[in-house]
């Protein structure tokens, strides 16, 4: 009879994806094979490297060896091992060093035990300062469910992989907690309009997507995407987003709409662009290439405050094609920036489709590579538009896969707290003792 693993779907897709897309062999089993020291060494000793997973009733800890298994009094000094605790929403990392020591499995960080596994009698104690349950810190051998072990398979051997895999899923979740508790710099505002343009199929809807994905913690497609030479998009929408966490919005709102198109009369029309900054165009606006929004709408917003207007305008452009750019699109730009510049409004371009994302930051995950393949497209849109570097971003949406991957999630909540950053520079540099009611009108009136 095949021997099946315990962990779902899901876990078992997170653990590959946090190796780096691996695929994952299971060797051992507590409550099928003889519950042993000598029979897990058996099954798991010269199978390289390793995946050891533990199972309680709401948690899974576990320890990824980059190697084969300790032999019986051998102390491991790899420093490419770690000490995980996996949860819905976050994973907790801590470096470790394997040993057998008579019937158990140790693991060590800075020479003091931290998780010893007793296999014969389903016991494990662990000693941590990682946020694991409560009543499992510091303490005696406690049961649990069941122990599995994997071969890790398709593990990269580069220097320093480990390191950085398991650092950028850390980054992902400090950026992940950053964002969630971000508000907006000011009391005038409850949340921040985001306004998404661009070309049609250059990944306006796809990055609204993809951030809703990190933070329901699934892949979704809430947004109509595509790449048909005419726009997708038709109607204007707001786009807020619920956190899977507690499931309350957060103060951050994506502003779709209608492609721009290099062509007059097709596409998003200019004479809409100033009505959306201002705050008069209504959710589910219907756009009319040829016929702008005007005040006899019926659900035209007359009399817009703050809170309604846009607060930061993000250009979207595929990476792939800036250099097939035409001059009538690049005029279309600049015209579309001359609108929103006369507004005060903060502008960043986000290049999308940025198939090398690998290499897109730096170790530390806090500023991009000087030395990545797409620094001169970064040069050749910061001519055209004239952004700031720190106000160029990058990232590759999440479009036909179904999984997600922690480092593209990092590039999309980098590029996000970008845009609040930019939104609350623009607030905080309003009139001192400004209300809501007199900011929209001196906004307005400033473009009259």
């Amino acid at each position: 009879m095949a021997v099946t693993t315990r962990l779902t779907w899901n876990e078992e897709k997170t653990l590959q994806k946090l190796l780096g897309n691996v695929s994952l062999s299971l060797l051992y089993k507590s409550s099928v094979h003889e519950g042993s020291i000598e029979e897990m060494l058996n099954k798991c000793n010269h199978q390289g490297s390793t995946i050891t997973v533990i199972y309680f009733p709401n948690y899974i800890v576990g320890a990824f060896l980059l190697g084969n298994y300790p032999q019986k009094g051998e102390y491991c000094i790899n420093q490419n091992s770690f000490f995980f605790s996996l949860k819905t929403e976050t994973t907790k990392f801590l470096n470790v060093k394997p040993q057998i020591v008579s019937e158990k499995l140790e693991f060590y960080s800075s020479n003091h035990i931290i998780f010893s596994l007793t296999p014969h009698d389903s016991q494990v104690f662990i000693r941590t300062s990682l946020k694991i349950p409560l009543g499992m810190k510091y303490i005696n051998p406690t049961n649990y469910l069941e122990c599995e072990v994997f071969r890790v398979e398709g593990i990269k051997d580069a220097k320093g992989y480990i390191r950085r895999i398991t650092g950028v899923a850390q980054f992902r979740n400090k950026l992940l907690s950053e964002l969630r508790a971000y508000t907006p710099c000011t009391d005038l505002v409850s949340e921040i309009k985001i306004l998404l343009l661009g070309p049609v199929g250059s990944g306006k809807s796809s990055f609204f997507n993809s951030v809703k994905s990190v933070f329901r913690g699934h892949v979704t497609r809430q947004a109509a995407v595509g790449s048909d030479v005419t726009s997708i998009t038709e109607l204007y929408r707001m786009y807020s987003i619920q956190d899977e966490k507690d499931g309350k919005s957060l103060p951050f709102t994506l502003c779709d709409t209608m492609g721009l198109d290099e062509k007059e009369g097709v596409g998003l029309c200019m004479d809409d662009i100033p009505h959306i900054l201002e705050g008069c165009v209504p959710d589910r606006y219907h756009f009319r290439p040829q016929q702008p929004i005007t005040s006899s709408h019926p659900t035209f917003i007359t009399s817009p405050s703050l809170k309604d207007r846009i607060h930061c305008v993000a250009y979207v452009l595929d990476i792939n094609c800036l250099d097939s750019l035409s001059f009538e699109m690049v005029a279309k730009f600049k015209q579309v920036q001359k609108i929103v510049l006369n507004y005060g409004v903060p502008q960043v371009a986000l290049l999308t489709k940025v198939k090398e994302y690998h290499g897109v930051l730096q170790e530390d995950f806090l500023n991009m590579n000087n030395s990545m393949t797409s620094q001169s497209q970064i040069t050749k849109i910061q001519l055209i538009l004239k952004i700031p570097i720190y106000n160029i971003l990058m990232v590759e949406n999440y479009a036909p896969e179904w999984e997600q991957d922690p480092l593209k999630d990092v590039l999309i909540l980098s590029a996000l707290k970008q845009m609040l950053r930019a939104a609350d520079d623009y607030l905080e540099d309003l009139p001192p003792g400004v209300t809501d009611e007199v900011a929209g009108m001196s906004q307005l009136n400033m473009c009259d």
